[in-house]
């Protein structure tokens, strides 16, 4: 990974696969090296949870961010909101941009359209963070149980991030798409993987315990599985170094098959550059993208993600 990420280019378009809208984010640095990543986030929430992954990633090829259809402001098509069913519109974005072996990232229920993609397709590399559900715990209650207790270990900012994403999706939705992910058995679909995977956690995720990750290596064809220290189910946000880190050293083949990583490697650092202009700056930008979703102006919410980028560039950058 380069120290310094290059800013990245922005751009977001709609794909449209019949009445389905899967709003795509491109971030790009011109690294140029034929290597495309495609992110999908979880349950309700957007593509803003990848705000720091996305430029990391970029740095070593195409990022595609996926808003998929009913979350961040994208319509709910009518369609049943099954893995499947987002699994399609992920195929459907893979085609559309002639992506023929990206990367494919998921977090959270974002892992199970993943691992729903790679039953159809081979495709060389993927990367499974916070997967979900534990089949013993597969009951709302508990759920809202162990994403409680993971959340108190989460920052104000992810949770700011996550209640801006809950209202855009709405709870009608969002509780919609709630029985499609309970009754999801990641643990027998990922025997028809047909991929190098990637298990990450953080030492907190309530929602992915220890045992669902083992029980997903032993019936995965092949992976690896680390664990993030200090980090909880967020991780791919709050140690975002670290998930990129990994992801690159996964890709590669450089990685053991089981490991834990210090927080202090993997977790976002302070800007280099936080004052006050710059806080309002993000604070202004991130509004911005909401209200523009709201509305339903795709170019209101490519200026903002554009404006935030570059906020978050001349935050962290090395000035020299």
């Amino acid at each position: 990974m380069t120290s310094e990420p290059p800013p990245a280019d922005v751009d977001v378009e709609t794909f449209r696969r019949g009445r389905a809208r899967t709003r795509v984010t491109r971030v790009s640095t011109g690294a140029g090296t034929g290597r495309d990543f495609v992110l999908v986030a979880g349950i309700g929430v957007a593509s803003t949870y990848f705000e720091f992954l996305a430029p990391l990633l970029a740095a070593e090829g195409e990022v595609y961010a996926l808003d998929l259809p009913g979350f961040a402001g994208v319509p709910a098509s009518g369609d049943q909101p099954t893995a499947a069913f987002f699994a399609d519109q992920v195929e459907g974005v893979l085609d559309h941009y002639g992506l023929r072996d990206p990367v494919l990232v998921g977090h959270s229920m974002g892992t199970q359209v993943v691992t729903e993609v790679l039953t159809r397709r081979e495709l060389s590399h993927a990367v499974l963070v916070s997967p979900v559900v534990d089949e013993g715990e597969a009951r709302a209650g508990v759920q809202a149980v162990r994403f409680a207790q993971s959340t108190v270990r989460e920052s104000l900012h992810i949770a700011l991030l996550a209640v801006s994403a809950y209202l855009l999706c709405g709870f009608l939705y969002f509780f919609e798409t709630l029985p499609y992910m309970l009754r999801y058995r990641i643990s027998d679909r990922i025997v028809d993987a047909r991929s190098h995977l990637l298990l990450i956690r953080g030492e907190f995720d309530r929602p992915s315990p220890r045992r669902l990750h083992s029980r997903l290596v032993e019936r995965a064809r092949s992976a690896r599985r680390w664990e993030i220290e200090g980090a909880a189910h967020c991780v791919v946000n709050s140690h975002a170094v670290g998930v990129a880190r990994l992801t690159m050293e996964h890709v590669r083949d450089e990685l053991a098959r089981k490991g834990r990583m210090p927080a202090a490697e993997a977790a976002v650092p302070p800007a280099q550059h936080a004052d006050v202009r710059m806080v309002l700056g993000a604070a202004a930008s991130r509004l911005a993208e909401w209200i523009s979703a709201a509305r339903r102006d795709e170019t209101g919410v490519e200026r903002a993600k554009a404006r935030h980028a570059r906020v978050l560039w001349e935050a962290y950058r090395a000035r020299r």
